[in-house]
């Protein structure tokens, strides 16, 4: 007899609510562009995110409840273990579209702080894990850490970038400086880390080379927080150009990972995109503002970035639900250690 579907509910799954949400606060931006229409979709996106999340938490405390084993293996799992990230960051994401509507509120700032702690302490947590000789899963099996070292840890380290986002429109300035400060730190350290794995051990599985373009979020959030922190033009410059490096730097591998056929890892294309669209639009309007017309050119590449990262996304959720309704992904396929 098979497993419930249920059983294979992964936190790899709150992945779909950071790229929906990005997507939301990118319209959001998109609004001096294009006016209520930005705006009006721009809602829709946040009220679906918040409805993804509100469903997957159910599921995965009904979960936790009847598979606690399941849940044991993702925690103790070399990677699985940091997708734990996508929780608050998913919640950081859904405090900034909020922020947006209702501006600052008491319950929002209350909301923000206990889940950016949370936020850093998953961090604090998945990164502590380096720190042991080896990771040992559920069964008692040792696996060397070179093994964890992937691009999903870039999740747990660009969350601390994100909740500067909702945190500086809440007014909550030296707070959001000190947790960004982190991410700014372990960024470049994870991407060191990921490159020498690659070169000192082997080629990710293909079921994990989707979350290379986890690589674009970092620059493109910072960016975006630069923007709120009125920084020079320069800087947005100098994020939006690693960001789009980076992208065209991963997205070879996309050929690859097609073999593995679609899964839910592909989501971790959706919030760098969305993020690096967000970005794109703020250089725009800052470069129109600071260069007149003759820079007004990232402000038509932002409207087709933004495009194309919303057909993605689309694509993206299409596929999913098309996977759900064939039965092709909540099944026993655990994400290789590599």
């Amino acid at each position: 007899m098979s497993a419930p579907p249920l059983k294979f509910l992964s936190l790899a799954w709150f992945t779909p609510v950071m790229g929906l949400g990005g997507l939301s606060l990118a319209w959001g931006r998109a609004e001096p562009l294009m006016g209520a229409p930005a705006a009006a979709l721009s809602q829709a996106l946040a009220v679906l995110a918040l409805v993804v999340f509100a469903v997957l938490a159910v599921l995965s405390i009904r979960r936790s409840v009847q598979f606690p084993q399941a849940l044991a293996e993702d925690l103790n799992h070399p990677v699985r273990h940091a997708f734990l990230a996508t929780v608050p960051v998913g919640l950081l994401l859904l405090i900034a579209c909020g922020a947006r509507w209702f501006g600052p509120q008491p319950w929002l700032s209350a909301l923000w702080f206990a889940v950016a702690a949370a936020q850093l302490w998953v961090t604090w947590w998945v990164l502590s894990k380096w720190l042991k000789p080896a990771v040992t899963d559920a069964a008692g099996h040792t696996t060397p850490m070179w093994a964890g070292i992937t691009p999903v840890l870039f999740v747990p380290v660009v969350g601390n970038v994100v909740a500067p986002l909702p945190g500086l429109a809440l007014g909550h300035v030296d707070w959001s400086v000190m947790q960004a400060s982190i991410g700014l730190f372990f960024w470049p350290l994870v991407l060191l880390l990921v490159l020498a794995r690659r070169a000192a051990h082997s080629v990710l599985p293909d079921r994990l080379l989707p979350t290379w373009f986890i690589s674009v979020a970092p620059p493109s959030v910072l960016g975006v927080v630069a923007f709120q922190f009125q920084a020079p033009t320069w800087v947005m410059q100098m994020a939006w150009a690693m960001a789009a490096f980076c992208l065209l730097w991963v997205a070879p591998v996309l050929a690859r990972a097609q073999r593995a056929g679609f899964h839910m890892g592909f989501w971790a294309l959706s919030f760098p995109l969305a993020s690096l669209a967000s970005l794109t639009l703020v250089l725009g309007d800052a470069m129109a503002a600071s260069g007149g017309t003759s820079n007004a050119w990232m402000q038509q590449l932002s409207v087709v970035v933004l495009v194309l990262v919303s057909v993605v996304i689309l694509a993206l959720s299409l596929m999913t639900v098309r996977g759900l309704r064939n039965g092709t992904l909540l099944v026993p396929e655990p994400v290789p250690a590599g």
